[in-house]
């Protein structure tokens, strides 16, 4: 289906010379001079690479379509992140590479939607937030509150998130999986 690149949203999938592109981010420019152009943040969802570009308004890409499957996220071994279909229990590898993004967020045993196009799985769609573990931050400052700068605090996975001042060693909190930003406590 072509769709034009004014039309074009983050996470949406085309296919250009052969390759699978998502677009990670995609903004109109109106110069002073000259013609509107879209400015666009793209990954190539086979190797990783990203790139920035600019298109016409109305350049024409074919829209891919894009089957998804809920999964469980299991476990990451050497360069491979593995999963499993929750419905037929059949394993599913992607590449840390592939998943540069969504990794500091995968958990053991977390749902995810595998994206496949073409019946090739070419990435994952996380949960739009996850509960984790603060495994180190600054000292507690008493008396301090939400509207202050914050300080940045370590989670489980080696994600490292601004938060609160309040928030200590040990505290379980909500992550928006998609701002990387602390949400609240769990």
């Amino acid at each position: 289906m072509a769709v034009e690149a004014i039309n074009l949203k983050k996470g949406m999938i085309f296919e250009q010379g052969g390759k699978l592109i998502k677009v990670l981010e995609s903004n109109h420019h109106k110069p002073g001079k000259g013609n509107t152009v879209m400015q666009m943040k793209l990954t190539d969802v086979r190797t990783g690479a990203i790139v920035q570009t600019t298109m016409r308004p109305s350049e024409k890409v074919d829209l891919v379509m894009v089957d998804k499957k809920t999964a469980q996220y299991l476990y990451g071994e050497g360069e491979l992140e593995i999963f499993m279909d929750m419905e037929t229990y059949e394993q599913y590898e992607l590449t840390k590479e592939q998943l540069s993004n969504e990794e500091p967020y995968l958990m053991p045993n977390m749902e995810v939607q595998l994206d496949f196009a073409n019946g090739e799985l070419i990435g994952i769609e996380l949960p739009t937030t996850v509960t984790m573990k603060v495994t180190e931050t600054a000292p507690n400052i008493k008396g301090a509150t939400a509207a202050s700068g914050g300080k940045p605090a370590t989670m489980e996975t080696g994600l490292v998130v601004t938060v609160p001042d309040f928030i200590a060693t040990g505290d379980v909190l909500v992550i928006n999986t998609v701002t990387g930003e602390y949400k609240s406590r769990a």
